[in-house]
């Protein structure tokens, strides 16, 4: 076997994040974006010792777990979702099954609780970035979503199962109006262009919904005009795109009635304008004007409301995250059984959500994030609350936290998805708290920090799954860890 050959096989099982792998004489064979079962077609890719690395050519046969049809038009180009095909039952199955064998091969005797469903198994995003680009090469400005695989081409987005019907017109609105007023795009190789992003954000608390327009800074007028953009070419700059019409526009279609549906109320809360020239493929703020409205949500979670602004971190599922913030909250408790927890430290805290659904059992809980738009959002959250025990920092987690004076009882850990820095995590383990929380939407991540926890003397006393993201192969995981010598039904033995 070499890289290049075309090789066929069965998919034997599927690990994550959706890996699927077959044996070819003595080699094990792994492929993504497959299902168990499937009968495949695959290029090789890489080829070492015992394993080779494939690329899905062509399904042969799907696999019996295939049973219903996508409900999405865009699902075999777009890539956004995996398991459309698949029973909700069964992908939580699925999904059960593989983080549960990645976390055994690291837990010895692991207490496995099982995954919670989504409330909501589809249009349950409360938060999208479309990107602006062509379908065709020098074809007609498109707006979506990239194509699988892919980082440069875009494919046009309709009718996107993952959001509230809303959005599908305000999408298709757009790109109509842009196509109309000869708006060109960013090009990312030339560095050329004007449009990048339209980011949509919506509560579900009542309905409320954010556009967002993501722009270069380089425009005609800009480029007549040198020096820093005043007041006065700022708004002659949204003249020449055309934004006082396309604000218009989008009140229009929500006067004619083509926001509501029988199962959901939308309104038009706010449309912002930014303007962005970071190199990265992200939507970073260079500068923020408000067109129409608001240029926040309001959202609520387990009996608390949340001011979302338009860049501060928030759970992409509302009502899921209501599921895994309950489980915390469920953890917490059982490792305090007179319901007091002490002074918390929630690190990597974001918009401060867990802080405050944890601050009743806390004599004082901490909240450390980077981002500073979303700690000043926590600490208007938690005055919005009526919360007054509630402390939030930002900054990096290893620098800020030796400026807190007051120690902890208890660490929650929310890190990014690639887990903690090594340093970071033995700063945190070096405070010795009895009990940690570790969250984590990437259970690899978990899996890698889990060893080091328990090398520091922490066993995993309850670990759980919840599925904030359905149709798709990601998943929350928690997981409690107490520290051994406080255990009390635990003891240590060598075996020789």
């Amino acid at each position: 076997m070499k890289k290049g050959d075309i090789l066929e096989g069965k998919i034997e099982e599927i690990r994550f994040p959706n890996k699927g792998y077959f044996h070819y004489e003595d080699t094990s064979v792994s492929v993504k974006n497959v299902l168990p079962g499937a009968e495949v077609s695959v290029r090789v890719k890489k080829k070492r010792s015992g394993h080779a690395e494939a690329i899905l050519l062509e399904t042969k046969k799907e696999s019996p777990l295939a049973s219903k049809k996508p409900v999405c038009p865009h699902f075999y180009e777009c890539g956004g979702c995996s398991y459309q095909q698949v029973a909700y039952t069964n992908q939580l199955r699925l999904k059960e099954k593989m983080v549960k064998t990645l976390l055994s091969e690291v837990v010895h005797d692991l207490p496995w609780e099982g995954i919670e469903a989504s409330p909501d198994p589809l249009q349950y995003r409360n938060k999208m970035e479309f990107t602006f680009g062509d379908e065709e090469k020098d074809g007609p400005l498109t707006l979506g979503l990239h194509r699988q695989g892919s980082t440069y081409d875009v494919l046009g987005i309709h009718s996107c199962a993952l959001v509230r019907p809303a959005w599908n017109e305000i999408l298709k609105f757009t790109q109509s109006f842009f196509r109309k007023h000869r708006v060109n795009f960013y090009h990312k190789m030339q560095r050329t262009g004007i449009l990048r992003h339209l980011v949509i954000r919506q509560s579900f608390a009542d309905g409320g919904i954010l556009v967002n327009l993501v722009t270069t800074t380089r425009h005609e007028l800009t480029e007549k005009k040198q020096g820093d953009i005043g007041e006065g070419l700022r708004n002659e700059v949204i003249e020449e795109l055309h934004l006082p019409e396309y604000v218009a526009g989008l009140l229009r279609l929500e006067s004619e009635g083509r926001f509501e549906t029988l199962t959901s109320h939308s309104h038009l809360a706010g449309v912002l304008y930014t303007e962005n020239d970071s190199l990265a493929d992200a939507v970073v703020c260079d500068s923020l004007t408000k067109l129409y409205g608001d240029d926040y949500l309001m959202e609520e979670v387990l009996g608390l409301r949340f001011k979302i602004s338009p860049f501060s971190f928030f759970q992409t599922n509302t009502r899921g995250c209501e599921v895994l913030y309950r489980k915390v909250r469920e953890y917490v408790l059982s490792a305090c059984p007179d319901g007091k927890a002490g002074v918390i430290y929630d690190l990597y805290s974001g918009t401060g959500t867990i802080a405050q659904i944890l601050s009743p059992v806390a004599t004082r809980v901490y909240g450390i994030e980077l981002v500073e738009e979303a700690v000043e959002a926590a600490r208007e959250n938690a005055k919005l609350n009526r919360l007054k025990n509630c402390e939030f920092i930002a900054g990096d987690v290893l620098k800020k936290l030796d400026e807190i004076e007051e120690k902890p009882d208890f660490i929650v850990l929310d890190p990014p998805r690639d887990g903690c820095t090594p340093k970071a995590l033995e700063k945190i383990l070096s405070y010795g708290v009895e009990h940690i929380i570790y969250i984590s939407c990437k259970p690899t991540s978990l899996a890698r920090d889990l060893v080091t926890i328990q090398e520091r003397g922490y066993r995993v006393v309850r670990a759980a799954a919840t599925d904030g993201y359905p149709q798709t192969v990601h998943v929350e995981t928690v997981a409690l860890l107490s520290r051994l010598s406080e255990a009390k039904h635990h003891i240590e033995v060598k075996v020789d």
